[in-house]
């Protein structure tokens, strides 16, 4: 089973929202294995940057070979420098390289702090010559370019580093729409999206970039890679688990339904019927689901399930509901829970039974007679002892 391995060149974010905590994170959650070289260790959190400590520039270079060397890599993506020496000296290692290289030129933190000084901006320019793609925002484009202008900016570094260039635009600070403008050669792209309004935005920038080097390590073209991190980083920010004083982390985990390399469709979103929409939405609350949508006059309701799958139930009191699909929900404490549903009055067919194919389950119905199921398989669901392609030892 193939996975793509992604090194990950950056600062450490001791707060857990930017820098390698979230490279991690996104190269995770979209199906990637994550290696690290750490350049700096940072003490900051949501509210800014406390300390900044580089890492010695051998140590850096000791990390990327020791990975490389064992695992090689799929993409590279790099992130805080931590020193113009180490940039030099990283740029000189990865230019014998043939994978796609995202550079994301780090220079000031979401809280405004600087963590690159001029001689290390200065430096970054060898790194930007070995880029597949280089991905700053505008405050960033300025400085690399001391060009006000964002599109003759852009263009300069296309033209000085021959490499494509994402203009983030989160940055701009009017207007509802959001434009991220990629400059090429000999083309202009551009994505646009609905500003999402939200104090919660650390880790934007280096979740954008690990996600795009994730994709075009799992074989993505530039471009779809970069519609894809796009959608990613904004269920991220959607997501977002709203913690901490200042610019809290965007939320990573359940994202990862909705945008991914998965070699098969993901199954996301499930829709039933039923005849009764107020009993239909009772029960579906009842037993722990979050309604999301609610449009009683089209008879439809949708559900947020755990790990964000979502389950919708479509209404008509004429409507035949034939009984031949099942719905499984899974629940870590089955037999708890179910005591807990019986006492709400939820009716069982039968409670909690040990079945042949090693899962547990309990059988009930929704007010339309839907079949559900509630139940504990643990490694039987995707991984039974009769899977055709289980692990063997090696």
């Amino acid at each position: 089973m193939s996975i793509a391995k992604i090194l990950i060149i950056a600062g450490s974010d001791s707060g857990g929202g930017a820098g390698i905590q979230a490279d991690i994170k996104t190269v995770t959650m979209l199906g990637g294995h994550a290696m690290t070289a750490i350049t700096s260790v940072t003490a900051q959190n949501s509210r800014g940057v406390d300390a900044v400590h580089p890492v010695p520039t051998e140590m850096v270079l000791a990390q990327i070979d020791a990975c490389l060397k064992d695992f090689g890599a799929d993409a590279i993506k790099i992130g805080m420098i931590g020193s113009a020496f180490t940039a030099r000296t990283v740029a000189d290692r990865l230019k014998r390289l043939h994978v796609p290289i995202i550079v994301d030129p780090v220079m000031v933190a979401t809280s405004g702090a600087t963590l690159s000084d001029d001689e290390t901006v200065d430096a970054l320019g060898a790194l930007m010559d070995v880029a597949s793609l280089i991905t700053p925002n505008i405050p960033e484009l300025k400085r690399l370019t001391a060009r006000n202008d964002s599109v003759q900016a852009a263009l300069e570094l296309v033209s000085r580093h021959n490499a494509p260039v994402l203009a983030k635009g989160g940055h701009e600070e009017e207007g509802e729409a959001v434009a991220d403008v990629l400059y090429e050669e000999d083309n202009i792209t551009t994505w646009q999206g609905t500003r999402i309004e939200t104090m919660h935005n650390h880790g934007t920038g280096c979740t954008l970039a690990s996600g795009i080097a994730t994709f075009m390590g799992q074989g993505d073209d530039l471009h779809l890679a970069i519609a894809k991190a796009r959608d990613y980083v904004r269920m991220a920010l959607l997501d977002a688990p709203e913690i901490g004083r200042g610019h809290g982390p965007i939320g990573h985990a359940q994202a990862r339904l909705d945008v991914g390399n998965d070699k098969a469709p993901r199954l996301n979103q499930v829709t039933i019927t039923g005849n009764d929409y107020e009993k239909m939405v009772e029960f579906y609350t009842k037993i722990g689901l979050k309604q999301i949508v609610h449009s009683p006059e089209n008879g439809y309701a949708r559900f947020e399930c755990g790990g964000g799958v979502t389950l919708s139930v479509q209404c008509d009191p004429d409507a035949e509901v034939v009984d031949f699909t099942a719905i499984y929900f899974e629940l870590d404490d089955l037999d708890q829970r179910l005591k807990k549903l019986a006492a709400m009055g939820i009716p069982f067919e039968h409670g909690a039974r040990n079945q042949p194919w090693m899962w547990r389950e309990a059988r009930t119905r929704d007010p339309a007679g839907n079949t559900i199921f509630f139940y504990k398989a643990g490694e039987h669901r995707r991984y039974p002892i009769w899977r055709i392609d289980r692990p063997r030892k090696r």
